[in-house]
């Protein structure tokens, strides 16, 4: 048999049961609020690198390398192939002009030298020798065709006898005849010695003419032979510091080794390459400006070399100031090539969010949650980067590229 229930009991076991059902769901959304917390991504303020939007100056540019070299740097090399004797002077060292650098071992050179000048020696005696010969011979000859010209007179005088024996009966035609033939071989008998004459005097000229270029010649080798004996004594060519010296005592060089250069570090000039995708954007004359640790140093294009290599552009800097303290002889450094300049324009800080590319997505802050948004991009540089759409003058961007975030649109900021 049934028995009714007290009121009071089914309402305390209603409540009991609205309790315990209102309990299991606060706990249910505590664990689904602390579980949405939990994946919600988010990264910590001291991790991110943050730019506002501004207006100001944003100038296209060329990213370039470029390297630091001395406005000029010559070379000294060996002057004959010898071996290094000493020393003197190291690299970094200053000299004045005529500065010792190093010793070659010089007796090669000098045994050289001593060669040649015996050589010399005998070709001067040669044209003494010559000379003699000459005045010999052409006595000699000149003796010859004037013992022949009156050897002809006579043959000319029996003649002329036998003539006018031949007319009063003394003498027969045939003598008259052999004393009129005697007279033509006198005759050129004598005209042979003149030629002879002649050409001993042409050919004893020619002779000792070139005799004396031959020891015109041996003079020029004594004398560069001289001059490189000097040499080996190696001395710096101007005013500079010893960038590079060959330390290597007793090492064979050959002839045209390099042996040291001397620079002057008190004016610089760069040599910059570039990728070649932007070769048509180079021009003699545009603006640049080398990035230096402490600074940065204007400047313009001064020449832009016609080879492609390995897809690089190599071009030539003027500097504005040469002989700025903080360039230094190899260094390499970022150069900006400036192709154009747009004032008053949106800008922000250039980051690695910018990768490229017209249109980009960055992440804005808005308060303490960072929210994507699509921005369009116009011109960049190592600086800044021109805001053509999507973001407001003040707005606060993330610049970094947090690569952990790539596939979220929003993340929370929290404090480091």
């Amino acid at each position: 048999m049934d028995r009714t229930l007290d009121t009071r009991e089914v309402n305390r076991r209603r409540r009991y049961q609205w309790l315990k059902w209102g309990g299991l769901l606060v706990i249910l959304a505590t664990l689904l609020w602390f579980s949405l917390k939990l994946l919600r991504p988010s990264a910590a303020k001291d991790t991110l690198r943050f730019a506002t939007v501004e207006r100001g100056e944003v100038v296209n540019t060329i990213n370039a390398t470029a390297l630091v070299l001395p406005a000029f740097e010559e070379q000294i090399n060996a002057p004959v192939a010898t071996t290094i004797d000493e020393v003197l002077l190291t690299a970094g060292t200053e000299v004045e002009a005529g500065d010792l650098l190093m010793r070659l071992d010089r007796d090669y050179v000098q045994l050289q030298l001593d060669g040649r000048r015996d050589q010399l020696a005998v070709k001067e005696n040669s044209i003494g020798l010559l000379g003699l010969e000459y005045e010999r011979d052409l006595k000699e000859l000149s003796y010859n065709a004037d013992i022949k010209k009156l050897e002809l007179a006579a043959a000319r005088a029996a003649l002329a006898d036998a003539r006018r024996l031949l007319e009063v009966g003394g003498a027969t035609q045939e003598e008259v005849e052999a004393a009129d033939l005697a007279v033509r071989i006198s005759e050129l008998e004598s005209k042979k010695l003149d030629n002879q004459l002649d050409y001993a005097r042409n050919s004893l000229a020619g002779r000792k003419r070139q005799l004396q270029l031959e020891v015109g010649m041996e003079e020029k080798e004594v004398s560069q032979l001289s001059r490189r004996l000097r040499e080996t004594e190696v001395r710096a060519p101007r005013a500079g510091v010893v960038t590079w010296v060959n330390e290597n005592i007793g090492q064979q060089v050959t002839e045209g080794t390099a042996l040291a250069r001397v620079a002057n570090l008190g004016r610089y000039r760069v040599e910059a390459t570039c990728s070649d995708r932007f070769a048509d954007q180079l021009a003699v004359g545009l603006p640049v400006e080398l990035r230096l640790p402490t600074g940065r140093i204007s400047g313009t294009v001064a020449a832009i070399l016609p080879e492609v290599s390995e897809n690089l552009v190599s071009f030539r800097v003027d500097l504005d100031n040469p002989s700025h303290p903080d360039l230094r002889p190899n260094l390499r450094s970022e150069l900006s090539v400036i192709t154009s300049r747009i004032d008053e324009t949106l800008r922000v800080k250039n980051g690695p969010v910018f990768r490229g590319g017209r249109d980009q997505s960055v992440f804005v802050v808005n308060g303490q949650n960072a929210v994507r948004r699509e921005v369009e991009i116009g011109a960049r540089n190592g600086d800044y980067v021109e805001i053509t759409g999507g973001l407001n003058p003040g707005d606060r961007i993330v610049i970094s590229d947090p690569e952990a975030l790539k596939d979220v649109n929003q993340f929370k900021l929290e404090e480091g």
